[in-house]
Parts: structure tokens; C-alpha cells; sequence
């Protein structure tokens, strides 16, 4: 009899449970995060990954998981932002150049020479600029939860070493199928190649494209001076990669646990950028001994003058105001 009443009582719990919702303890929602780089242990993207799953599941007491996915098992950068926003995938780190095709008032961020340091973009992303960006995004489903730092882009080849815009020219530069990267380098003279993430390596060995540009982790975490010669410090771009959710995967959970993983995004990105800093500059030295020709650009005027059309392109794209609020805040 005793058996029976335990039976029944087990029964109606799980009927309570099933017709009002009430979660069983152990349960756990998984989101999984994409991003195109590799999982080392300098990699911009990994770090931003890493932190943010650990951040995430201690602050939801593990009720949370963040499964991650490097080496593009998700898809190429489209894909997975694609993906963010139709909720067909849950989350990412994507280049801004990309966030860009999908809304253009962020092609601000990649305008070439706008920032001249680290804590001026930060500060400009953390700002109203930053806010105002992610509320565009948030009409398309998409929810901003930082602005991670891929570092500055630079100039690889193995043609030559960049000083000035005509050692650009007559060069294949591989650029993210962005016109504002294309515009960039065709501007400078050179030969702007839109090309694929996942078909760069064999394309640059094979001398299919004579070069391309990457933040100095991304050059180191995937190889590329193993086919690459010269490495030019230009600063041309601040490389900023957005750590995004989609709004479904965020609908998924309590307000308890969004609370949560909107303060890991912060916790993670604040933590990521003084990683990717320190960083850097240990990995320019370990380039150096891997063979690679460094040299860093010390006069930046002609550069800067001969990219102003794109500027005017630009302002056309995003608007008056948009722009004007960038330039103003990078004054």
C-alpha cells in the first residue's frame, strides 16, 4: 500500500510538471557558439569564447551550457550570422565586416584609419556609438552582448614590405567579401581579391593572391607565416568581433538566466580585450623568429588621403547622423 501511494504521488508530480512547466532540477539548456578561427590558446575568438562559457556557467549555477565551435563547424562568418538571426543558430563571435553586410551602419567600425588606438575604439563601442549599433541589430533579431577586440588589421604579402600606398599597388590582397574592404585596397592601388575565410590559405600558397590582412593573433593562431613573408604594421582597421545571441536562444531562457548571460557578455569581452592586448605583443616577437619581415608604418598622412572617398561612400551608406556621431567621438 505504502509502494502504491509513492507510485501515485511520483505520478502527479510529473503530471504538475508537465502540464505547468515547472523545471526539473537537473535541467540545463545548451547554447552553442560558433566562430571561424581556431581554439588556440592566443586566438582572439577562443579567448572571447572561453571566458564567456565560463562566465556563463557559473553565474547560472551550471543551469546553463555554452558547447563551443571553432574551425567554422558552424559555417563560414554569413552563415553563422545568417543563422543567429533566423534562430537557426544560438550564437557567435563574427567580424565586424561581416556584422556589416547584414547592417551597414556598422561599416563605420571598418572605416580604414579611423581609430588610432585600442582605447579609443573601446571606448567609442562602449559608448552611445556602441549602443545605437546594437539596437539596429536588435530589430533583426540579433542581441549584441560585446564588442570584443580582434586587434588592429595589417598587411602580409609576399611581395614586399608596405611603407607607403604605392608598395599596395599592383598586389592581390585577399579582403572579406565587404565593398568597404574592397573599396579600401583598390583605393590604395592594389588588387582587391573578395575571398572566402576557409579558401585563404591554399589560395595565398599556392600564389593565387600575393597577400591579405589579419589581426597579428589570427596570422599566428592560423599559419599564415608559414606562406607569408612580410608582415607590415599599417593599423589600417580596428578589427572588432561581436560576441551576438540570437533573440530565440534568448527567448529560450529565464529572466534570471538572460540577466546572467548579459553580464558574462560584459565580463567576457572586458576580460578578452586585456588578453588580446597582452597578447599581441608576445606573438609580434614569435612571428619575427618564425621568419617573418616586420616592419611598422610610421607615417600614416598618405595613407589616410588616399582612402577619403571612402569615407564620402560611407556616409552615403549609413547616413548623416550615424557618421557624425563616429567622427565626433573619435575627436
Amino acid at each position: 500500500m505504502i509502494k502504491r501511494r509513492h507510485i501515485f504521488a511520483a505520478s502527479a508530480l510529473f503530471a504538475a510538471v508537465a502540464a505547468f512547466g515547472i523545471p526539473a532540477a537537473s535541467a540545463q539548456t545548451v547554447i552553442k557558439l560558433g566562430w571561424t578561427t581556431t581554439d588556440g590558446a592566443t586566438d582572439p575568438y577562443a579567448i572571447g569564447a572561453r571566458a564567456f562559457k565560463a562566465a556563463v556557467e557559473k553565474d547560472t549555477n551550471g543551469t546553463v551550457q555554452i558547447q563551443l565551435y571553432p574551425n567554422r563547424q558552424i559555417g563560414d562568418e554569413k552563415q553563422v550570422m545568417e543563422g543567429i538571426r533566423f534562430g537557426t543558430v544560438d550564437a557567435g563571435i563574427v567580424t565586424n565586416a561581416v556584422v556589416a553586410q547584414m547592417e551597414p551602419a556598422f561599416q563605420i567600425n571598418d572605416l580604414p584609419f579611423l581609430y588610432t588606438s585600442e582605447a579609443q575604439a573601446q571606448k567609442v563601442l562602449d559608448g552611445k556609438v556602441g549602443a545605437d549599433l546594437a539596437a539596429l541589430l536588435a530589430k533583426k533579431n540579433i542581441v549584441v552582448l560585446g564588442y570584443m577586440e580582434g586587434g588592429f588589421r595589417h598587411m602580409i604579402n609576399n611581395k614586399k614590405p608596405v611603407n607607403a600606398p604605392a608598395d599596395v599597388q599592383g598586389v592581390k590582397y585577399r579582403v572579406m567579401q565587404n565593398p568597404l574592404f574592397i573599396d579600401m585596397f583598390n583605393s590604395l592601388g592594389g588588387a582587391a581579391v573578395p575571398m572566402a575565410w576557409g579558401e585563404t590559405f591554399t589560395a595565398v600558397q599556392q600564389g593565387t593572391i600575393d597577400g591579405l590582412e589579419l589581426p597579428v593573433a589570427v596570422i599566428d593562431n592560423s599559419k599564415m607565416f608559414e606562406v607569408t613573408k612580410f608582415l607590415s604594421l599599417t593599423n589600417h582597421t580596428y578589427s572588432m568581433i561581436a560576441l551576438l545571441i540570437s533573440k530565440k536562444a534568448m527567448d529560450k531562457l529565464t529572466p534570471d538566466q538572460r540577466k546572467a548571460v548579459i553580464e558574462a557578455g560584459k565580463s567576457a569581452t572586458a576580460l578578452q580585450r586585456i588578453e588580446a592586448e597582452k597578447n599581441e605583443k608576445i606573438l609580434l616577437a614569435g612571428l619575427a623568429q618564425k621568419g617573418m619581415t616586420i616592419n611598422q608604418v610610421t607615417n600614416m598622412v598618405p595613407f589616410r588621403n588616399a582612402v577619403q572617398p571612402i569615407y564620402v561612400k560611407t556616409r552615403a551608406a549609413v547616413g548623416d547622423a550615424m557618421m557624425n556621431q563616429a567622427l565626433d567621438a573619435v575627436k
